[in-house]
């Protein structure tokens, strides 16, 4: 079952059929108790449609009400790796090798509700950025009773040579308008996806395929469930929040994002993110 958030409603999608909820309150749908039973028990006595409405690809709106969003770092092999090289230089590459083996994960501010991009929204690279690049996550949707309540598909981005040049410059590198995309809905599942699912980048330059990766869930070194307790160990989130949990797909060194680039983002079980730079 998987959620939207629509400039009209709120629609469901159950059994390759979709409902419109008569309720309109995101948040309250979210954090709810056993939302998932019982959005199976409402959508049964909806009416549905067994063909995607327009307006669901064209008017969907980021899967987020009030919840802020967070990222998870350096949580894949790849990621670890790619950012060590990043910062040698700055001689922070260290840092970076010691949050990948310590208990303490690194987790991080990524955007407030207004600054995430949705499906098909534009992306922003940095004007004072030289390296940016689309980073694919999986994001876990949580309820303020810090349940995982579902996943949606994330791009996270980064800007690496900021990052690189001081580990102090993460926020600037990652926390900025246009830097979050999320979507294009919610898979709402009380089960966690099986560890052979793939996350998929695809990005697109003047209608060629420039670049191409995937990876897969049982790359990541720390669990969805830990990083969730230490994202609410001192913090809490009323409305829930959103997690990134990492990515384990880096373009080479050689690749950055330019304008009018689009990234496509693939986890089979949710759908496809598609943004383009602006």
């Amino acid at each position: 079952m998987i959620l939207y958030r629509t400039s009209t409603g709120i629609v469901v999608r159950k059994d390759d059929r979709f409902h419109r909820l008569p309720h309109p309150d995101w948040d309250e749908i979210l954090n709810r108790e056993h939302t998932r039973d019982r959005l199976v028990d409402e959508v049964g006595a909806l009416p549905g449609s067994a063909a995607l409405p327009e307006l669901l690809e064209h008017q969907l709106l980021p899967p987020v009400g009030r919840q802020e969003v967070w990222a998870a770092g350096v949580t894949y092999h790849r990621s670890r790796s790619a950012r060590v090289a990043e910062s040698r230089d700055a001689g922070g590459g260290s840092f970076y090798d010691r949050v990948y083996d310590a208990k303490r994960p690194e987790i991080f501010p990524k955007a407030t509700p207004e600054r995430v991009v949705g499906h098909l929204g534009e992306i922003r690279i940095r004007a004072d950025s030289r390296w940016s690049v689309p980073e694919p996550e999986l994001c876990l949707a949580i309820n303020a009773r810090s349940e995982i309540v579902g996943y949606t598909v994330g791009d996270d981005v980064s800007s690496r040579d900021i990052e690189g040049e001081n580990p102090l410059y993460l926020p600037q590198a990652k926390f900025y308008d246009g830097a979050c995309a999320l979507g294009p809905g919610i898979l709402l599942s009380a089960e966690p996806l099986p560890t052979t699912t793939p996350i998929e980048l695809e990005i697109g330059r003047r209608g060629e395929t420039i670049f191409r990766g995937d990876t897969t869930l049982d790359q990541m070194r720390r669990s969805a469930e830990e990083l969730v307790e230490h994202l609410f160990r001192e913090t809490s989130f009323p409305n829930g929040c959103i997690l990134m949990t990492g990515t384990g797909v880096v373009p080479d060194d050689s690749f950055t994002l330019m304008s009018g680039d689009v990234v496509r983002i693939t986890i089979p079980p949710i759908g496809t993110l598609e943004n383009r730079v602006a």
